[in-house]
């Protein structure tokens, strides 16, 4: 696929998508969330791709947050659109069956925080930043800011950074749980392939049907959430995979999964 501000790639069975607007810190734009809306239905119906890294080009910066350029000119209504798009992309990469691994190489401030709130978990280069600076700019959060950070790193620390528009750095973000891991910026993205490549070689099916029972835990209350647990580990007995996989354990040998 080609676009004009993204960069999409595939190696075994792991999708990277790069943010490609380095002239503007790969701000978002509604034409660069639109291809990244685009490029998450291709995944969404791929069978072949596994995991999902999402990243910024060059070394400085993920996502710097939306494009203030084009949204200081928007009526009410075209920011409700803009927001709306970005929204219903983000939830996309958010229930997206793969798992998505945020690999923050620089500032991830407004919508590039958002949009690494929207993946599954992130890794960091100790040069990354994150921030929500909408209130500085006398705007909320619009692509999800309100919601998903209080709900990762708690309602205090979310409404600290909300209302207060700091900016934190990585070894912050580390302590907080905004992300899992700091790394050099020269290893950050070899770890995340390292992971990505580790979650690969694992029961595709079951690591999508995990990712699908935390979500919808984490959204109702635990007798419902485990409920859907017992449901989709029973599915897992009427997979290929698992009889490799138990196979091989029996037999002392590494399994060869086939995603079925």
């Amino acid at each position: 696929m080609k676009f004009n501000n993204i960069i999409y790639k595939t190696e075994e069975g792991i999708a990277t998508i790069i943010i490609n607007r380095p002239k503007a810190l790969n701000a978002l734009n509604p034409e660069t969330v639109e291809e990244l809306n685009t490029c998450i239905g291709f995944i969404e119906k791929s069978k072949d791709i596994q995991v999902v890294i999402i990243t910024g080009s060059g070394n400085t910066s993920f996502v710097a947050g939306a494009d203030i350029v084009s949204m200081s000119k928007m009526t009410p209504m075209d920011g409700r659109l803009f927001g709306k798009m970005a929204q219903d992309t983000f939830t996309r990469i958010e229930n997206l069956p793969q798992p998505v691994i945020a690999s923050v190489n620089g500032y991830a401030l407004g919508g590039g925080c958002e949009l690494a709130c929207a993946c599954d978990f992130r890794y960091a280069s100790d040069t990354a930043k994150f921030g929500q600076p909408e209130v500085g700019l006398g705007v909320t959060p619009g692509f999800g800011g309100t919601q998903r950070l209080p709900r990762i790193i708690g309602r205090g620390q979310g409404k600290e950074m909300i209302f207060t528009a700091k900016i934190i750095d990585a070894q912050k973000a580390l302590a907080i749980g905004l992300v899992n891991e700091v790394f050099s910026q020269e290893c950050l993205m070899e770890e995340v392939m390292k992971t990505a490549r580790l979650i690969a070689s694992k029961g595709s099916i079951a690591v999508q049907l995990s990712k699908t029972a935390i979500n919808r835990g984490l959204n109702c209350d635990i007798v419902t959430g485990i409920a859907y647990e017992d449901e989709v580990f029973a599915i897992c007995f009427a997979t290929a995979d698992q009889k490799e996989g138990m196979g091989a354990f029996v037999e002392k040998r590494e399994p060869k999964f086939i995603g079925q």
